[in-house]
């Protein structure tokens, strides 16, 4: 199978797209495409063997088969007086007939099998790579739920279109067309009264194409956004429940299910109409041509087997035409499916850059005259700013909400560019740097750290291919975690849930430090990642770290200034820019920013303290 990455197709039309994957598997198409040529013929063939068995073999009528067929049938000496003594002959034909069916039937339905579930994988593996590649921003932006259903539903509608409609397609041309040719020669003005309604119903599938390709686009909308609906209250489900917003988001969920059911039932209004209405013409044209055929027949101007072959290809003839409505919308619905694919196919990558740097990063970093603005809303984060943070020190930032604290970090990761003035390490553009060596080597841990629904042992060494159990046990006591870690229920192998919903904050942010301790890192970077640990956690942590990680250089993000007064150096930024910078006691000397956190800190702790202290004498 096909399970290389096409982001090659997004360059292409929905139609050129399905063209092109369908032209990758051709050998399959064709053994199928040939499979339904002779289901086909050996679907005609049957009632023109019994057409022929009553008039020719029991009515005693001259044979209508060209004589490429009789020529070898004489030859052998099957004419009329052997085949009526031998009239088993005939039955063990038909049962032939029908094992060949059989046997064309499950060729074609393996190769379409085959063929449809290898571009399915072709276009799951290309999408889940291509989300993989994009950039940081897009993510920001995305909607989780409705990037699953593209992944999944569409990929899925474009499956089964291509492993059942496609084919019917040829289906319905080639029985069309072999009809028509054995009808017409059997007797043209019965064939016009059979056919007279026929463009009626082309017509009427036509209608109903046009109106049904609007719906399903709707229809597909709208179940992305109530799959997006459904993923963000299961990934939020602690916070709707400390807030108790349980009914909120039951409401908000049936107002996006009832959107869909709405769609949904306009499709299936007009579904109805088109299989009532196409039921309505088909059966009466059969009820049409079954009346001229009985009364040709009673004037003697066809026989009796002309009647039946002339009923039973009506059937064959009027049901694909019928079908051409479902086989027209579900072609509109695969299509718009594959839009939606292409829309994340065209959605251009990182940038591939060749030759990139894989320098030593222990060096020092330099902001310098770094200007950026998040690109949805254009308001400057960072200004002008110039800082250096000398390899192996350990840096602390403090900042209001918006200062611009985070975004630093993830302007040293690359997460984004800066809008200008450049950022080093080592003396070394970090645009010239490979963008994974700077990740693997940057160690960023956030806040609200993610981790997946496996064991502990599984999260603290997925950094590493095979990790080995002596360096996660090791990550996690330099973590201040191998303590709750050994009491758990299964230690290292206790799941942990999903997004680690059965950790608090504090065991969860130690798991993604131990885990960000297994890469090896020569900068570390704690986006307040240790908020949700105590005092006298972070210190430990931060001990360990520092002892074993000397040269590593390190940058704090937090609020608390027990955690920030350790640091060898404190950027205070403001509005994008530093504006203070210095020691502990440097800057609380000073009158600033700084100075005014940790006087509401401090009283707060004696506050604390003194009311400790009364319960206790009480």
């Amino acid at each position: 199978m096909q399970t290389y990455i096409r982001r090659d197709l997004g360059k292409m039309k929905p139609s050129g797209a399905m063209k092109q994957l369908v032209w990758e598997y051709g050998g399959l198409f064709l053994l199928s495409g040939l499979s339904t040529v002779l289901i086909v013929i050996l679907g005609y063939t049957t009632p023109l063997l019994l057409g022929e068995t009553i008039d020719c073999i029991l009515g005693g009528k001259a044979s209508s088969l060209p004589d490429w067929i009789l020529g070898p049938l004489r030859a052998i000496g099957w004419n009329r007086t052997y085949l009526m003594q031998h009239l088993w002959i005939l039955g063990i034909a038909l049962i032939v007939l029908q094992l060949l069916n059989g046997i064309f039937s499950y060729l074609k339905g393996r190769s379409m099998a085959k063929a449809s579930e290898g571009i399915a994988q072709t276009l799951r593996e290309s999408l889940y790579a291509h989300l993989q590649s994009l950039p940081y921003a897009e993510h920001v932006h995305a909607q989780t739920g409705d990037l699953i259903q593209r992944c999944t539903s569409d990929v899925d509608t474009i499956r089964r279109f291509l492993s059942v409609q496609l084919m019917e397609v040829v289906n319905a041309l080639l029985m069309v067309g072999i009809a028509l040719v054995i009808l017409l020669r059997r007797d043209a003005w019965l064939t016009l009264y059979s056919l007279m309604l026929v463009p009626l119903l082309f017509g009427f599938a036509m209608w109903f194409f046009r109106r049904v390709h609007k719906g399903f686009r709707l229809a597909d909308e709208s179940e992305g956004r109530m799959s997006a609906v459904l993923q963000e209250n299961l990934s939020g489900v602690r916070v709707v429940r400390a807030f108790a917003q349980q009914a909120r988001e039951v409401e908000k969920f049936d107002e996006a299910s009832k959107d869909l059911r709405k769609k949904n039932l306009h499709l299936n209004n007009l579904l109805a109409i088109y299989w009532g209405g196409g039921d309505a013409i088909t059966m009466t044209q059969q009820m049409i041509s079954l009346l001229v055929g009985v009364f040709f027949a009673l004037q003697g101007r066809i026989s009796v087997g002309t009647l039946i072959i002339f009923t039973s290809y009506l059937g064959q003839l009027l049901f694909p035409i019928r079908q051409m409505g479902r086989t027209l919308s579900d072609t509109g619905k695969s299509m718009i499916a594959m839009e939606r694919i292409l829309d994340i196919l065209r959605k251009p990558p990182e940038k591939e850059e060749e030759g990139q740097l894989q320098p030593d990063l222990s060096g020092d970093i330099v902001f310098d005259h770094v200007c950026f603005a998040y690109p949805d809303d254009h308001v400057p984060v960072l200004r002008d700013l110039c800082v250096t943070i000398h390899g192996g020190e350990t840096v602390a930032v403090l900042g209001a909400t918006g200062s611009g604290k985070s975004t630093m970090m993830l302007l040293l990761q690359r997460l984004y560019e800066p809008d200008s003035g450049t950022i080093t390490i080592g003396g070394v553009d970090i645009r010239k740097i490979d963008r994974t060596y700077l990740r693997s080597h940057v160690g960023l841990i956030l806040q609200e750290p993610f981790l997946y629904s496996k064991t502990i042992r599984e999260n603290v060494g997925i950094a590493q291919r095979n990790p080995q159990m002596k360096d996660i046990r090791r990550a996690a006591d330099l973590a201040s975690a191998s303590g709750f870690i050994e009491h758990a229920e299964k230690g290292y192998d206790t799941v942990v849930g999903e997004r680690g919903v059965t950790l608090s904050g504090g065991q969860k942010q130690r798991i993604a430090i131990a885990r960000t301790l297994m890469k090896e890192n020569q900068v570390l970077v704690f986006d307040d990642s240790l908020s949700a640990v105590d005092t006298q956690t972070d210190s430990k942590i931060r001990a360990s770290l520092k002892h074993v990680s000397s040269h590593t250089t390190t940058l704090i993000i937090s609020h608390r200034i027990t955690t920030l007064s350790q640091a060898d150096r404190i950027l205070v930024l403001e509005k994008g820019r530093i504006t203070q910078e210095g020691t502990h006691q440097e800057l609380v000397a000073q009158d600033g920013l700084y100075a005014r956190i940790f006087s509401i800190q401090t009283q707060l702790e004696e506050e604390l303290s003194a009311a400790q202290q009364t319960e206790g004498g009480v």
